[in-house]
């Protein structure tokens, strides 16, 4: 099991090293400016650069919830099926609400949401519920309100690298090529500069769960295949994985039931590559009665039943 850290959020692993992430393809901008091309070595001091070539400047602070229709849209998934389970605890959600309601972003982040919202509705809800469902969790866990602070100051970010993908493949129905299963994944290098550029810091929160997101404790995850150490990355991978198995997709028109997904990310923690307290934080949440995640056993008995018709995983060639 993992244990929240009490004074860093993110810890670099210790066991195995690798060398700098290299870019398959290019970074632009969601207005076309290449940032880097395919074929750069993305070292921090590549990035330092990148962002000093850009004057040093990272782009104005704004609330995010002030900005276009975030907190309306926010309220409103929060109270869709599942989700209002999730956050009956009134409470418990308003007090998050509260505190989302002070997280600053950088004005090119919200125009990357202003990008999501108008081609790709998906990624954009996605990337509130994950926000407000991680920030739940973490609320939990980290009884240090300053800490939990830091947390929710990586805003909905996880995916944003998602605005540097071709918009047909995003919402491709069907099988996919191993390339464009390569394309897919360069989304956390993509989100890494963007955020890092944004930011004007590679250290960033969001910039490292942007990177780390589909990054696994027993080292099986992309792009570096390191071994996780980050409550803050774990609890965003539980809540992402979550989401994404519980809503429509276009190469799975039918969501999990609820539970099959907890099944799901319970066959993953199983296996090593995530840890138990997210997880069990998150099955308290959906039990009416919103018991201790201390006090919750989370059953490896398989019961539900997976969608029939999924073709994640399953290649054209």
């Amino acid at each position: 099991m993992i244990n929240a850290p009490k004074t860093a959020l993110v810890r670099q692993p210790k066991k195995k090293t690798l060398g700098a992430l290299m870019l398959h393809y290019p970074i632009r901008t969601v207005d076309g400016r290449t940032l880097l091309p395919a074929g750069t070595a993305l070292t921090r001091r590549a990035l330092e650069a990148l962002i000093a070539g850009r004057g040093g400047r990272a782009g104005k602070s704004r609330l995010l919830l002030r900005h276009a229709n975030i907190q309306r849209d926010m309220l409103e998934l929060v109270h869709s099926p599942h989700y209002d389970v999730i956050f009956s605890n009134s409470l418990k959600a308003a007090a998050v609400m509260l505190g989302l309601a002070t997280v600053r972003t950088s004005d090119l982040v919200l125009d990357c949401f202003d990008y999501l919202d108008q081609y790709d509705r998906y990624t954009y809800c996605h990337l509130l519920r994950v926000f407000a469902l991680s920030a739940l969790i973490a609320r939990e866990l980290l009884p240090d309100d300053q800490i939990w602070k830091k947390f929710i100051s990586m805003g909905p970010t996880h995916d944003i690298g998602k605005v540097c993908l071709p918009l047909p493949l995003l919402k491709k129905c069907g099988p996919i090529t191993h390339e464009e299963r390569k394309l897919l994944d360069h989304h956390a290098a993509a989100g890494y500069v963007l955020l890092s550029v944004f930011y004007g810091d590679p250290a960033h929160p969001a910039a490292i769960v942007a990177r780390d997101h589909h990054e696994r404790r027993d080292a099986t995850g992309k792009p570096r295949g390191i071994q996780l150490a980050s409550f803050m990355v774990e609890t965003a991978i539980v809540c992402d994985i979550y989401d994404a198995l519980i809503t429509p997709r276009s190469y799975r028109p039918e969501p999990y039931d609820n539970r099959s997904a907890i099944e799901e990310i319970t066959r993953i923690a199983a296996a090593g590559s995530i840890g138990w307290k997210p997880l069990r934080s998150l099955v308290a949440f959906n039990r009416i009665s919103k018991p201790a995640q201390k006090d919750v056993i989370v059953s490896t008995v398989q019961r539900g039943t997976p969608p029939a018709q999924n073709y994640y995983g399953v290649y054209e060639d």
